[in-house]
Parts: C-alpha cells; structure tokens; sequence
C-alpha cells in the first residue's frame, strides 16, 4: 500500500504534467495577443501577429521543457530516495 508521502508527490506529479500542456497554450495566446495589439497600434498587419506567435510558440515549447526537467529530477530523487530505503 503506497504511503501517505508517495501519494503527495505522485499528485504533485500529475498536476505539473496536466498543466504543460495549459503552459504551451497559454504562451501562444499571449504571443498572438500582443503582437495582434501591437499590429492595431503599428498598422502592420499581419507581421507582429506572426511573430508574436513564432514568440508564443517558442515560450511555449520553452516552458513545457522546464517543467520536463523538474519531473525528470523529481522522479530521479525518488528513485534514489526508494534505492537507500532498500
């Protein structure tokens, strides 16, 4: 039976991998939104809005990596935290 501490971090787990994909929406909404906005107050349509969403998708895809590499040391810290408890 999995303990009260295993159950914990497997939630935490699940609740930053259920939101990297939210990370990866979210930074190309705000791209297109600015550089749309920026579009309207420049008159340059359709040049910001395409580089606020090559912006968007590269911060996107940038904090789905981030997020990557805390469950990856996550996962490898309770690997070796269950190898010493053997």
């Amino acid at each position: 039976m999995p303990s009260k501490e295993n159950k914990q971090g497997l939630f935490d787990s699940l609740g930053r991998a259920s939101v990297m994909g939210l990370h990866l929406v979210s930074g190309i909404i705000v791209g297109c939104l600015l550089g749309y906005w920026l579009d309207k107050w420049l008159g340059t349509y359709p040049w910001c809005a395409g580089v606020g969403l090559i912006v968007g998708v590269g911060a996107g895809f940038r904090n789905i990596w981030l997020d990557a590499r805390i469950l990856l040391r996550q996962g490898e810290q309770d690997d070796a935290g269950k190898k010493r408890q053997k």
